[in-house]
């Protein structure tokens, strides 16, 4: 098929590459160039980097309702158009373009955590399992009737970093699928009642609630690992905490700080964390042990952390 392809960020990558080696992909749409680093340059999105590598056709509007886009899709001719994670709304007519419609490639399991932010909300809410929808898109948001879904695990370490590589590979197989069966795929209408939305992540949700059980902590280290990161005061001292456990040690009140052998435990509302990999603000990322022998901490036991 002719494929116009939109997406953004690393998520959608492996599914471009993959429908470059089985398909012809005619354009590839992704937001215009960002400020990043340090320097804070312009730089081009993951996606159109990899557009760029494969010598594919690259568009950066910032918006897909200008006539002139308008115009250039239907140049490309596309018989389907395949989204991951592009970030701007898809008017319908842009959507009425592609003879065989337009496909998502949603990183949960539809209708569950329709939205912005699905892999961070599935690890917050201690889901067992995840997955992939390919759904037939609509002008809603996430509304479509789901073709093809495809379910992973929520492995016990797995953090928003790690499992968004994974879906993303499983997305890349279960779009080349769903195109390949496309005309025996039936669509399944999303139950309204079973519907849950993933909003955007702020970064002051990220920052410790020691009064929270141990276990929902150590899932929100997980679910801000790579960003925007948990982060709060231990003790005095501003960290970043990007790997935690909950620890069996005996119950101590929230907050307060614990060092015994190198290790760095503190107390929540429900149990204790052992922290394992922390970073100073400008430092860089050390586990706990190497942490308190660069510099080691006074005694600590009752003193409190903070938020």
């Amino acid at each position: 098929m002719r494929v116009v392809f939109a997406g953004t960020p690393a998520f959608a990558s492996p599914a471009l590459e993959a429908l470059a080696r089985t398909h012809e992909v005619a354009l590839v749409l992704t937001q215009p160039d960002r400020p990043a680093g340090r320097g804070l340059k312009l730089a081009p999105s993951h996606v159109a980097a990899t557009a760029t590598r494969l010598g594919l056709p690259v568009a950066k509007p910032d918006s897909l309702r200008s006539d002139a886009v308008l115009a250039q899709l239907r140049a490309a001719a596309p018989d389907v158009m395949v989204v991951a994670a592009y970030g701007l709304i898809l008017p319908e007519e842009a959507l009425d373009i592609p003879t065989r419609g337009g496909l998502n490639i949603h990183a949960s399991l539809l209708p569950r955590w329709r939205g912005a932010a699905p892999v961070h909300r599935a690890i917050l809410a201690g889901d067992a399992t995840t997955g992939i929808s390919i759904m037939r898109m609509e002008a809603g948001l996430d509304t479509g009737p789901v073709l093809l879904e495809k379910a992973l695990p929520i492995a016990a370490r797995d953090t928003t970093g790690s499992l968004t590589e994974k879906l993303a590979q499983m997305g890349a197989e279960a779009v080349v699928e769903a195109l390949s069966r496309i005309d025996s795929l039936t669509p399944v209408v999303q139950d309204p009642a079973r519907v849950t939305y993933a909003s955007k992540v702020s970064k002051a949700e990220a920052r410790f609630d020691w009064s929270l059980p141990a276990d929902e902590i150590a899932r929100r280290v997980r679910a801000f690992n790579p960003a925007p990161g948990a982060e709060g005061q231990v003790s005095g001292v501003p960290l970043k905490v990007w790997e935690a456990e909950v620890a069996d040690t005996a119950a101590m009140a929230p907050g307060v700080v614990s060092e015994a052998s190198g290790e760095l435990v503190v107390g929540c509302g429900r149990g204790a964390l052992r922290l394992l990999v922390v970073q100073r603000p400008g430092g860089r990322r050390m586990s706990a042990r190497e942490f308190l022998q660069g510099k080691p901490w006074p005694h600590v036991s009752g003193k409190h952390a903070t938020n």
